[in-house]
């Protein structure tokens, strides 16, 4: 089934999970252990990020510095074909610009069709560390509609170099969703524009929209009426993450170029230790899911990351 089928085959409230894979030289056992603890709660999907690979300096036996080029979170493809493998529960890896060439690309998508994983979501990805701004690698895709125009000519059968293939037409097409922002996209001029971006990666294949963490509501609703008027009719599903430390009062609006309300910022510079405020992340978010159920939303992504403890004590209190 497809991400949207999911969300419409029944009223019942729904979630969805985002998760790291694990970092290089560690385990999946931990990861597991993330899992086995919200399984129970049934999670309608989980997502997986892909991580770039960033150019880092290392020490070589004569005792100076090579530059290479190294992915901290390798494994996003094995990852998902694990887990769904595993919690028989749709795994959806994210398909990044970023740090990859059409080629690179290609060869995940023909990994992905042999391994029936066939729900994506499809993103331009963060620029490169040492880049002052976002540079596709040589080959690569600038944008993700470029990114989605290459896995729509695979679902037609085409590979990057205008070749015919075989494989494509034995297995389900991909469907794939993209990302949205209630509070504009950091590189964008205006939130008008922004929109017009999103509708054109809707009228280019994607078929659900999931939105930037955001921690006020009403910027989501307002985020929808304005897509609505300008024709966007897919599926946006919301994204919320539970705030865990003190120090994501500040991080979090850097990073992610979202707005904290008043309240909930008081209350994290109120709080005396990370325990506080794990707990005040629980308890917004946990009024965010309500509010959003509410509000007629038939499915909730959270970016639960490492943040499991916060997510199972939500889901206890919401579902």
């Amino acid at each position: 089934m497809t991400i949207p089928e999911i969300i419409a085959s029944s009223d019942k409230k729904k979630f969805s999970i985002e998760i790291l894979p694990p970092l290089k030289g560690r385990g999946i056992n931990s990861l597991f252990n993330q899992i086995d603890r919200l399984a129970d709660f049934n999670p309608a999907y989980v997502n997986i990020t892909t991580h770039r690979s960033e150019l880092v300096f290392k020490s070589t036996a004569d005792g100076l510095y090579q530059r290479v080029s190294e992915r901290a979170r390798p494994g996003t493809v094995a990852i998902a074909a694990a887990l769904q493998q595993r919690y028989n529960i749709p795994a959806v890896p994210h398909i990044i610009c970023s740090g990859y060439s059409k080629i690179e690309t290609e060869y995940a998508l023909i990994d992905l069709n042999f391994l029936g994983i066939t729900n994506l979501l499809v993103l331009r990805g963060d620029k490169a560390k040492h880049d002052p701004r976002f540079i596709p690698n040589e080959g690569g895709h600038a944008h993700a509609s470029e990114l989605q125009s290459q896995i729509n000519d695979f679902n037609r059968g085409i590979f990057s170099d205008g070749t015919r293939m075989d494989i494509a037409t034995d297995a389900q097409p991909f469907s794939y969703g993209v990302a949205g922002y209630p509070e504009k996209h950091d590189e964008a001029p205006n939130m008008d524009m922004d929109i017009a971006w999103l509708k054109h990666k809707v009228d280019n294949g994607a078929q659900y929209v999931v939105t930037q963490m955001f921690f006020d509501n009403e910027k989501y609703y307002s985020f929808v009426r304005q897509c609505r008027q300008a024709g966007i009719t897919v599926p946006i599903i919301p994204g919320i993450k539970p705030i865990v430390t003190r120090s994501q009062l500040t991080i979090l609006p850097k990073v992610f170029h979202v707005d904290l309300p008043s309240d909930l910022a008081r209350e994290l510079i109120a709080a005396t230790d990370d325990n506080a405020a794990k707990e005040i992340g629980v308890q917004w978010c946990r009024h965010q899911m309500d509010d959003l159920y509410a509000h007629g939303v038939k499915s909730i992504h959270i970016y639960s990351l490492n943040a499991t403890a916060s997510v199972e004590k939500i889901l206890k209190q919401v579902l």
